[in-house]
C-alpha cells in the first residue's frame, strides 16, 4: 500500500520547501537542513550543502 502521508509536511512549507541554495546556488532544490554560520545567522541549505565545510557555509551570501 502507498504510503499518502510521505512528505506532506512540506505542503504547508512556502513553495514546498524548495528554492535556491545559498552556498551551491543551485536553483529549485528542497531547502529542508539549518546550518549555521559562525557569526551566528541561520540559513537553510540543500542536502548536499548540509556535509559542507563551515568555511564554505561563511562565504555563502
Amino acid at each position: 500500500m502507498a504510503k499518502s502521508k510521505r512528505g506532506h509536511s512540506l505542503w504547508h512549507l512556502p513553495s514546498r520547501g524548495r528554492g535556491t541554495c545559498p552556498v551551491c546556488h543551485s536553483t529549485r532544490i528542497k531547502l529542508l537542513y539549518p546550518r549555521t554560520k559562525s557569526d551566528g545567522t541561520a540559513l537553510k541549505v540543500c542536502k548536499r550543502c548540509d556535509k559542507a565545510v563551515q568555511a564554505r557555509i561563511d562565504a555563502a551570501v
